[in-house]
């Protein structure tokens, strides 16, 4: 038998670094943009806006949802009052215990916790070896693959849309990849009921579950855009009602854009946010109280030269902020989101992306929606971007797991080995660590000029599309129970050969 050096010898036992990417906690204080008195007065001019000027709902059952709960209701126009609105952020739970398909992947969202999510609901893919493209199935495929192999990613997003499935089935597709080829919370889009309620009967039989099982916890999530300003449509406010008698995970999500949708001021665009989105949760625990609802935003503002929205930016990051003032004072977990307005992979995409993921931390944000491979202001999902930034979330995730200074750590017996002008490659604290101390990149590359040269010069763009072919080429899978999969294959197929279900509108 060759003899083997000492490293080699090491690298059996030395431990491998393990940090648990799954269930984060963010590490950071949150940082305010106003002051206290300032909140309450966004607050309260949140409340007025319900009150006096009133909220648009396109649904009549809604419509009847808020008069029974005792709003003033003039044609469509809802006018809340400021004690229906206590009455839901009281029963509203501010601790929301997710299940997804294996016990080690379930979720706790509360303030504090810290839950990423990819790019999500573009129209377009992009990668290098194929361009820009609208979106296929074959894309959302990929990417639930991708998304599934980072632990970082917690939560499936709906990701691009697959256009080349008919609207009226594509739920049927969508539910059915997420369930083969990954075991993370599902997304569900809330577009009517007749799709809800079948992406519930598909997941529910996958699972396995009872119907008291099922209504224990949520077991997928949807997000819910008001239509800024103070409008709220007919499949939103059907998927607020259908979601909370269900009791599955429902984001409100205003889509406020500064100076387009919403006041031109980071104050007054997050009070028309907060108003809206405390109309959306009255609503949605007037139709069941104590169903899991999160407190949500999407600000940012617009390029005023073109119109344009616009992602990372100064105002983008103040707008997160000032949401997480508001989400403390009421008490719920509540999302935010990153993205880049950029048109290509690039240097600008970086930076935007970053800069709107630290104003999420430094908010204190418990969902960053868009953290990764989100371009064009949402119209585009990019292979080499998703794998860019994930690279800045797994240093995020380490960054949440601490850093520790015991004795081990501290190291005196190192401090012991080395001589002055020494160095502690060899000393037993290095060996013992070097293979499990750092976190390992998957994509940036720390070799020298002549190294890198000399492995072909390739850029991180070239070195991100290889990181996401290998990742489909080992095309690693949850498992499965065999017999579910038929079963949800044969409801596929009745359901289809029904009609399946047209979104309603």
């Amino acid at each position: 038998m060759p003899r083997r050096g000492r490293k080699a010898a090491l690298a059996d036992t030395t431990p491998k670094r393990q940090v648990n990417y799954r269930q984060l906690k963010n590490p950071f204080p949150p940082m305010d943009v106003f002051s206290t008195d300032e909140i309450a007065s966004m607050h309260e001019a949140s409340l007025r806006t319900l009150e006096e000027l009133g909220f648009r709902v396109l649904l009549p059952d809604a419509i009847e949802i808020y008069r029974r709960g005792g709003a003033r209701i003039k044609d469509d126009m809802v006018f809340i009052g400021r004690e229906m609105v206590d009455a839901a952020l009281k029963t509203a739970p501010k601790t929301i215990n997710a299940r997804a398909g294996v016990r080690d992947r379930d979720l706790k969202l509360e303030l504090g916790s810290l839950i990423f999510q990819p790019g999500a609901g573009a129209p377009h893919a992009t990668d290098l070896t194929r361009g820009r493209r609208p979106g296929t199935a074959q894309d959302f495929r990929e990417l639930v693959q991708i998304t599934h192999h980072f632990d970082v990613l917690q939560i499936m997003p709906p990701l691009v849309e697959a256009q080349d499935v008919p609207t009226h089935l594509r739920h049927y597709f969508t539910m059915e990849t997420q369930l083969t080829l990954t075991d993370k919370l599902p997304f569900i889009y809330s577009r009517g009921a007749p799709q809800v309620q079948q992406s519930f009967e598909m997941l529910q039989g996958f699972r396995g579950l009872t119907d008291d099982e099922f209504a224990e916890d949520p077991w997928c999530f949807t997000i819910i855009n008001t239509n800024s300003p103070r409008t709220l449509d007919i499949p939103m406010a059907r998927g607020l009602i259908d979601f909370a008698r269900s009791k599955q995970l429902l984001i409100v999500t205003p889509f406020t854009l500064m100076g387009a949708m919403a006041p031109i001021t980071v104050a007054g665009a997050i009070t028309l946010s907060h108003a809206e989105a405390l109309a959306a949760i009255t609503l949605n625990q007037l139709a069941n109280p104590g169903a899991p609802v999160c407190y949500g935003t999407f600000t940012s503002n617009v390029d005023m030269k073109s119109g344009a929205p616009a992602f990372g930016t100064p105002a983008h990051f103040q707008a997160s902020l000032a949401a997480g003032q508001l989400a403390r004072l009421i008490g719920l977990p509540w999302r935010s989101a990153a993205g880049s307005a950029a048109n290509l992979s690039d240097v600008q995409a970086a930076n935007e992306n970053q800069f709107g993921v630290w104003g999420c931390l430094m908010a204190g944000a418990t969902v960053v929606i868009h953290s990764a491979g989100w371009l064009e202001g949402g119209l585009t999902v990019s292979y080499e971007q998703l794998i860019s930034d994930v690279e800045v979330l797994n240093m995020v995730a380490e960054l949440c797991a601490g850093a520790k200074a015991g004795e081990a750590e501290i190291g005196f017996d190192a401090l012991t080995e080395v001589q002055p002008s020494g160095h502690f490659f060899a000393v037993a604290q290095t060996m013992a660590r070097y293979n499990s101390e750092f976190y390992e990149p998957i994509l940036h590359d720390y070799a020298n000029f002549g190294t890198w040269t000399e492995r072909g010069a390739k850029p991180a763009q070239e070195r991100a599309t290889k990181v996401w072919q290998d990742i489909l080429a080992a095309d690693n899978r949850p498992a499965v129970d065999g017999g579910r999969v038929e079963d949800l294959n044969r409801y596929i197929e009745k359901a289809t050969a029904a009609g399946g279900a047209p979104p309603e509108s």
